[in-house]
């Protein structure tokens, strides 16, 4: 990938019109490298404007960087330029999906399917889309990234309104801290997409949030045990470097985006963990973290508040 990055930009820096920008933005992008991504890109389309491709590469970068709605108006331009871009098509539907927009969801990755038809993901995508949410827990394959389906969840679009003046999380836990099951804490925040969410303790003991396979099982402190002192680790090593404290960790596995971020619990530091399909959008992920944290926090200060004791 090195090797291709170099000669893309060498390439580029000859010929600053040249289309090499759009595979040399996307490398990046998928490097993480999201700044320089967002230059090469930004350069691209002054001289592309009429592009496809090049917006279609916006976009997935705005999505990257947690930017929905820019991302969302790069697809749009992009689908006007090409009614039947099959990027396009795709990446709008998930952004609908995120969004709560169910049916037009569909829309966009039915299309997309036209378009495409060899992509596996998008077929993956509908055919999860249109489970219904009772059966999401034994239809999910057996590696991919758990799609969490709760019973009676409120999809974000349809959650109640809240005074201005109070946190939304806050708020959250001081409602349903002392009747919630701790397993469906996350279940409004993750919807029926393809991914889950985890509070652990320092010691890698579930808080709250599931982690449900193909057969059924809840396989959360199996995965809470193998992260135990993942905390201490990632502080040792940002020590090591001098970067001073973390803040977050995201990788990327061969079936799945992973994502943790600490959260304050009475001095320790206990872990939000965020599990989503490779087709999520890595913004998206970073953003379902922060919104998973502030959820988690919110709900330990709850529960302590009540116990007086903390969890």
């Amino acid at each position: 990938m090195s090797d291709e990055i170099r000669r893309w930009s060498e390439e580029l820096a000859r010929d600053p019109a040249s289309m090499v920008f759009v595979p040399l933005g996307d490398a990046l992008r998928r490097r993480g490298q999201l700044e320089p991504a967002l230059k090469v890109a930004t350069r691209g389309l002054e001289r592309h404007p009429y592009d496809a491709d090049a917006h279609d590469l916006l976009a997935r970068i705005h999505a990257d960087r947690g930017e929905l709605e820019h991302a969302m108006d790069e697809w749009s331009v992009a689908l006007r330029v090409a009614p039947h871009h099959a990027g396009a098509l795709k990446g709008m539907g998930f952004a609908c999906f995120q969004s709560g927009r169910a049916a037009e969801a569909e829309r966009y990755l039915v299309a997309a399917v036209a378009a495409d038809p060899g992509d596996p993901t998008i077929d993956a995508a509908l055919s999860r889309l249109r489970v219904p949410q009772e059966d999401n827990r034994s239809s999910r394959p057996e590696h991919a990234a758990p799609m969490i389906g709760h019973a009676g969840a409120v999809a974000p679009a349809a959650q109640p309104a809240l005074a201005p003046a109070q946190d939304p999380e806050l708020a959250f836990a001081t409602a349903t801290s002392a009747s919630l099951d701790a397993r469906d804490l996350f279940a409004d925040l993750l919807g029926d997409g393809e991914q889950t969410a985890l509070l652990l303790d320092p010691h890698g003991y579930v808080l709250a949030g599931a982690y449900v396979v193909a057969d059924g099982r809840d396989v959360a402190q199996e995965v809470g045990g193998a992260l135990s002192g993942v905390s201490d680790e990632a502080h040792r090593a940002m020590r090591h470097l001098g970067l001073g404290e973390w803040s977050s960790i995201v990788f990327e596995a061969e079936v799945a985006a992973i994502a943790m971020s600490p959260v304050s619990q009475d001095g320790e530091i206990a872990i939000a963990l965020v599990a989503a399909a490779r087709t999520v959008p890595l913004g998206l992920v970073r953003r379902l973290l922060r919104r998973v944290s502030e959820r988690g926090a919110a709900w330990l200060a709850g529960s302590a508040g009540q116990t007086g004791t903390g969890r």
